[in-house]
């Protein structure tokens, strides 16, 4: 068990050397679209890389989100594994709507599992931005 301080530092460890091994500007929160975002995650059971639909108009999201199903087969063949769903509540409480894929049995606080992850993390979020390329004024419309 790791206390807050140190999986602060180990969590920061592995964001530093992900970003010295994959040196580029991910799109992210860059997508010029109101609470849509390309987002990684790394946590104890799980890496993840997604996009997130946080839109508070409902209609606006679900809008957007159908038009991301519309798009399953192309993004399907970068990322078989994709997941849509729909509703999604956070711990927060919100509810946002996600696509994802994820690595599962990974844990940030184990080094041995962190080669794999940046590598899974790299594909698939690369994966992600040239579907956005691709579709983006689709999207946007």
């Amino acid at each position: 068990m790791f206390s807050k301080e140190e999986s602060k530092r180990i969590r920061q460890e592995f964001w530093i050397s992900f970003g010295k091994s994959f040196p580029r500007k991910w799109i992210l929160y860059n997508t010029g679209v109101k609470e849509l975002s390309f987002k990684f995650d790394f946590t104890n059971k799980y890496a993840q890389v997604s996009i997130n639909l946080e839109q508070t108009d409902v209609e606006k999201r679900a809008n957007l989100y159908t038009k991301l199903v519309a798009l399953k087969g192309n993004l399907t063949t970068l990322i078989p594994a994709i997941i849509y769903e729909q509703h999604t509540i956070l711990p927060n409480g919100k509810e946002i709507s996600t696509i994802y894929v994820r690595l599962e049995d990974v844990c940030i606080h184990n080094k041995n599992t962190w080669q794999e992850t940046m590598y899974f993390l790299k594909e698939n979020m690369s994966n992600l931005e040239e579907f956005w390329v691709d579709y983006e004024d689709y999207i946007k419309s």
